[in-house]
């Protein structure tokens, strides 16, 4: 659990210092932090898109997986329940800014590898490098939307500390193939993200959070047949 300490840290304190330097940063400036994450998220999931694609033993599961689970969180509505139940705990801009960041900090190629690799392998690599990038971030969110960024850190503690846990029990129920095809659902989830962040297109990625869902249960199906 060392390194979603650390993640968890991370976005903490990025939180806090991008809320008291807040007023010292420009509009402008902001703008362009922000549109350098977006630019990064985005570089993020499509690099996490091309290195896990080559792998697929399943090159079609990822279009079924996005189709099927962007079906069932629109019709669920996920984006609209979230930001109502954000609403209600929040004033302002503040629930764009926790969507954001948790899709940001969560759903990402090296948050959803991290813990498992650090549960099943005592690697902490990939959470340290996640922690450095969640540190910027979180610095130029809580600079636009406040402290109140500090709950993704929460959000993030407790995502990744249920993948470790998940994974420390199921063991080797999470295959090579299971992992590659999670990875290529969340790399196109984070370029998403990254694309609403430059504003080219909402994708209301929250409505697309079952996409993670689909390969995880069909590679569990195809491993007892």
């Amino acid at each position: 659990m060392l390194g979603t300490i650390v993640n968890t840290c991370c976005i903490a304190a990025g939180s806090i210092i991008g809320s008291v330097f807040k007023k010292g940063i420009q509009e402008k400036h902001q703008e362009a932090l922000f549109t350098a994450m977006g630019l990064a998220a985005f570089g993020l999931g499509i690099n996490a898109v091309v290195q896990n694609m080559p792998d697929s033993n399943y090159p079609v599961l990822f279009i079924v997986s996005l189709a099927l689970g962007s079906l069932i969180g629109s019709i669920i509505d996920l984006d609209k329940r979230f930001q109502g139940l954000a609403d209600k705990l929040s004033v302002g801009q503040l629930s764009k800014g926790l969507s954001t960041g948790i899709l940001l900090f969560c759903i990402g190629t090296l948050s959803i590898l991290g813990p498992i690799q650090s549960a099943l392998y005592g690697d902490n690599t990939y959470l340290f490098t996640n922690a450095t990038l969640d540190l910027v971030t979180s610095m130029v969110l809580a600079s636009t939307y406040g402290i109140g960024m500090m709950l993704t850190a929460v959000v993030l503690f407790c995502w990744q500390g249920s993948i470790y846990l998940l994974a420390s029990l199921l063991g080797n129920f999470m295959t090579a193939d299971m992992m590659t095809e999670l990875s290529v659902v969340g790399g196109f989830l984070i370029a998403s993200s990254g694309m609403s962040i430059l504003g080219i297109k909402d994708c209301k990625t929250m409505n697309m959070l079952p996409s993670l869902v689909i390969p995880v249960l069909f590679c569990a199906i195809v491993g007892m047949i």
